[in-house]
């Protein structure tokens, strides 16, 4: 019974933590950020996990946006608008983000879309999209626009407000590429907390949902995911590991990646376009050619989209689209084999992000468990068949939902990030697909010659586990020097592949003020330049913080007490201590700069060596002389028994050795060195272009706002007009309203629809509510009426059930015999008076009512039927409530029966009999009524009955623990 207890307990307070704030948004929400849909989630108190719909009830929404001289549309809007006017809508805006307006990506985006003009920022060097010299925006600005309004989905869905987000990027994106996408949540106004790899979404949605099936054996799944701009192969590698936070739980571990950015759905798309379009011009209905239409090519492109999907499932079907151009129809048959032609190389294509992620893995296909499909592009039957031959397995997983897999993922990452919410834990270990190294060169001089050698040092591998942090130490310079933050070695990307990846220098690093910080410490020993890198969450990299180190070596002062050295311990524990940084959580990379002649993995490895050693020897030199200095103290507390002479004997030989060998005590000093970062892919924008593109996009949402709110006052006004002027002739409108007031409200109406006609549409959103508001205020009254008159058969009705209930109640209370009597007099009076006045109430304004036209105002209100109808219910429940909890009277017995009780061992309470002094009224005890509830006194009534002033109610009949009680049980009884 007790655990029961702790267990609602435990329920309880979870619940409580999960209420709501006031003030505060706890909700939030992922975005499976796609090339072509995107999908959203959200988790809130009370809703675990679940997909976003749209204001079209659909679970995905096309990532586009159309930008027209007065509004925006997006998704399906958008979509639907990109067939009439392909020039106004923009897609696929992933391909450009970060990059330069030279790059391969870039040519490619402009070839699909001829209908966009992309220019070159001179500043920045990337991209942005020119409609006209006013409409001007940047892939970022676009990007930041579709969050926006994804977010707004989410919010509308959620019922709060809603910052926090998990996104979703592809596994293959770098660096330039992030901080992109980062830029445009900004412009959106989203807080993220993560930027999550879309296969590491994928994974973790996996191993949620089968944490039972995880154990401390290692499981190696392969995700294939074919979407509709690229192609990513991922394995993934679960297994139980023990932390010291929570113990032992599940983990993933990305193992290997492997992708083709170019292989996707879409590709299959414009060639099956392509294709229709040599059909038509084959047909020779039109002189021109349709390729050279961007609005057919549109219209084209729809229906190809449409022909791969059903093709998945026929081997034929007919292609027809109406009114391609100039009003001409177009009808083709194309069979899979068509399909499957034009695609050849593509499915050759399918097998190579499959190697490249075991190479990367270095695993074979025989370690890998499973092969499980994701992505949309993955129904084509063709892309099935050639993966099941590489992949060398029986059969493909289809055990997990292709669409919606990376944002459930997402969002339960969103919860475990939030402090909000409370989740099982699941440990992620993503990592990072490009290796980055710092690169740096340094003077030497060998035989007299002096040269200039160049040193790189690995400061993340391929495959490299991230979140991490990592040290790199220069030892060789005491002046401002430089050095290159690069990619490492990309031999495993194709040429194309590294065209498009972009710039492969990421920032210079110029530190200043080195020289000064060693005059400072002239005195101590350096121990280098100590740079702190930080891949964080989002896989992005982040140079924290750059510092000189100094150590310096003092004797040993001499030796404190118990008492002392018990006293700096405990100072230490709150804050003193040295001032040397905390270690890293990783193993720092040792980038030592004492390098021999020769250059090359093996002098690093020498260095490093030499290092670890050098600092083993130090470490085991200070034990050493800390055991020593123990052990002689035990050995003078133990020598009192010893001779005077021994003691100083040997007190002189043990000082004469410390002197020889006292330890010395060693303190690091740390100083911060200014770090000057120039970026070497992709400028980020200033502080003023960001400003200004909030600025810009903030306008354009306070835009189509007040544009929403027009329109929604608009066809508020118009349907006030027509459905008030049809109401005018209905039966019960014209009892209620007199001629003239109808002629009036007629002529007014008559006006605001010609003042519709001829002004109307052209009017601000303030002439509209004005115009709306006269109106209904001019027919307020008749709508009033015709309300209350709709109501009072249903009000009245369920009065007089209440009435005729209560009165049966009080007639059935008062013939319970006094001895068993559980009401007292006042509650029965007090029910009693209130009956008859609501009886005397109902007759009086009843009667009246009928006496006044239905054109007055009326004086029975639906709101005192409602207020008398509480009442009643109000008195009536106290009371049964009352009955239901009561115990029945225990029976005095007789003295001979005492003994009895006694000796069975009852802890029934002894109840006194009522004494001939004790009036019937005072006879009740405490267990006729709920426990902590306090019937009413007879000084209560006395005071009720004679105060003329307050009328007698429920709260002026009891007490303030009786109204408790009230309260109390009215809820129980609810419950």
């Amino acid at each position: 019974m007790e655990g029961k207890k702790l267990a609602l307990v435990a329920i309880f307070c979870l619940t409580f933590s999960m209420l709501p704030s006031n003030t505060v948004s706890i909700a939030v929400m992922s975005v499976d950020l796609g090339s072509e849909w995107m999908k959203m989630a959200i988790v809130k108190p009370g809703v675990p996990m679940e997909i976003v719909l749209n204001k079209e009830s659909r679970r995905k929404t096309p990532t586009a946006v159309c930008l027209k001289e007065n509004e925006r549309l997006f998704g399906d809007s958008a979509l639907g608008m990109s067939v009439k006017n392909p020039k106004t809508v923009y897609l696929h805006l992933q391909s450009l983000l970060g990059k330069k307006h030279d790059n391969l990506q870039v040519a490619l985006y402009q070839k699909r879309f001829p209908e966009h003009q992309l220019q070159e920022d001179p500043v920045r060097g990337t991209v942005y999209f020119k409609y006209s010299e006013e409409m001007q925006y940047t892939a970022e600005e676009l990007l930041g626009m579709v969050l926006n309004y994804s977010c707004g989905l989410a919010q509308d869905f959620a019922e709060q407000p809603i910052k926090d987000a998990v996104i979703t990027v592809p596994a293959f994106f770098n660096q330039a590429e992030r901080r992109a996408v980062l830029q445009a949540a900004r412009l959106a106004g989203l807080k993220v907390l993560q930027l999550i790899n879309d296969n590491t979404a994928v994974a973790l949605n996996y191993g949620v949902f089968r944490r039972k099936d995880i154990d401390n054996t290692a499981k190696n799944v392969m995700f294939y995911d074919m979407g509709s701009g690229s192609t990513t192969a991922t394995i993934v590698t679960y297994q139980t590991v023990k932390t010291k936070e929570s113990g032992t739980q599940p983990q993933l571990q990305i193992r290997g990646v492997g992708f083709d950015r170019g292989l996707g759905g879409f590709e299959m798309d414009l060639r099956l376009r392509d294709h229709l379009a040599k059909l038509f011009n084959e047909q020779k209905k039109s002189k021109k050619d349709v390729r050279e239409n961007h609005r057919a090519m549109a219209k084209l492109l729809k229906e190809a989209q449409r022909l791969k999907t059903v093709l998945s499932a026929n081997v034929d079907f007919m292609a027809q689209v109406e009114g391609l151009m100039d009003d001409i129809d177009f009808k083709s048959k194309v069979t899979r084999a068509e399909f499957e032609n034009l695609c050849a190389d593509l499915f050759e294509r399918v097998p190579q992000p499959v190697k490249d992620a075991l190479s990367a893995a270095e695993m074979t296909m025989n370690e890998i468990e499973q092969v499980i499909l994701v992505g949309g592009a993955t129904r084509v039957p063709k892309v099935q068949e050639v993966l099941l031959k590489a992949v060398e397995k029986e059969e493909l997983g289809k055990n997990i939902n292709a669409d919606e897999a990376a944002a459930m993922g997402a969002v339960y990452q969103a919860a475990a990030l939030s402090k909000a919410f409370k989740v099982k834990p699941f440990l992620v270990r993503d990592a990072a697909v490009f290796p980055i190294q710092v690169d740096f060169t340094r003077e030497t001089e060998e035989e007299g010659i002096k040269s200039v050698k160049h040193n790189k040092r690995i400061l993340f591998d391929r495959m490299a586990p991230y979140p991490q942090r990592k040290v790199i130490t220069f030892n060789r310079y005491n002046t401002d020097f430089a050095f290159d933050i690069n990619y490492g070695d990309l031999s495993f990307l194709t040429k194309e592949d590294i065209s498009i990846f972009g710039s492969l220098n990421l920032t210079t690093v110029r530190l200043s003020g080195v020289d000064g910080s060693f005059l400072k410490h002239a005195d101590a020993e350096s121990k280098g330049i100590k740079a702190h890198f930080n891949m964080d969450e989002s896989g992005v990299l982040l140079l924290d913080r750059v510092e000189a180190v100094f150590e310096t070596v003092e004797e040993e002062k001499e030796e404190e007490s118990t008492l002392t050295k018990l006293g700096n311990t405990i100072s230490t524990l709150f804050g003193g201590g040295s001032s040397e940084p905390t270690p890293n959580v990783t193993e720092p990379v040792q980038d030592e700069e004492e390098v021999p002649p020769e250059s090359g993995t093996e002098s690093q490895d020498k260095d490093n060596k030499e290092e670890a050693e050098k600092e083993k020897q130090e470490e085991s030199e200070k034990n050493a002389a800390e055991e020593k200095t123990q052990k002689t103290e035990e050995e003078e507390a133990g020598s009192k028994t010893e001779t005077k002479e021994e003691q100083e004997n040997k007190t002189n030989g043990e000082a004469d050795a410390e002197k020889k060998e006292k330890p010395k005590k060693k303190s690091k000093i740390s100083e911060d060195i200014t770090v000057e970062l120039l970026i070497n892919d992709i400028l980020d924008p200033t502080t003023d272009q960001l400003a200004s593109s909030k600025k810009r996009l903030q306008d354009l949402t306070d835009r189509d706002v007040a544009k929403q709110e027009r329109e929604k006052t608009l066809n508020s006004l118009e349907a006030f007009i027509f459905e008030t002027q049809d109401k005018l002739y209905q039966e019960e409108f014209q009892l209620v309203v007199s001629e003239e007031e109808k002629d009036q409200i007629s002529a007014k109406l008559r006006e605001a629809s010609e003042w519709m006609d001829e002004d109307g549409y052209t009017a601000t959103t303030k002439q509209l509510r004005e115009k709306l508001s006269k109106l209904k205020s001019l027919s307020k009254d008749m709508f009033f009426r015709v309300e209350e008159r709709r109501k009072w058969p249903d009000h009245l009705a369920a009065l007089e059930s209440m009435l005729n209930t209560s009165t049966f109640f009080l007639r059935s209370a008062k013939m319970i015999p006094v001895d068993d009597q559980i009401f007292t007099d006042v509650e029965l009076n007090l029910l009693e008076k209130v009956i008859n006045e609501t009886t005397t109430w109902k007759n009086e304004t009843v009667a009246e009512q009928e006496k006044r036209s239905p054109q007055e105002r009326p004086v029975l209100l639906s709101k005192d039927i409602e207020s008398k109808l509480a009442l009643l219910d109000r008195e009536v429940n106290y009371l049964l409530n009352k009955a239901k909890f009561a115990k029945p009277k225990a029976k005095a017995k007789a003295k001979n029966g005492t003994s009895s009780d006694k000796s069975n061992g009852t802890s029934e309470e002894k109840t006194i009999p009522p004494t001939e002094e004790d009036p019937p009224a005072k006879s009740e005890t405490p267990e006729e009524v709920q426990p902590g509830e306090a019937p009413p006194t007879a000084e209560d009534a006395a005071q009720t009955e004679t105060d003329d002033q307050t009328p007698p109610t429920e709260e002026a009949t009891t007490t303030g623990p009786t109204e408790k009680g009230h309260h109390e049980n009215h809820i129980d009884d609810e419950l």
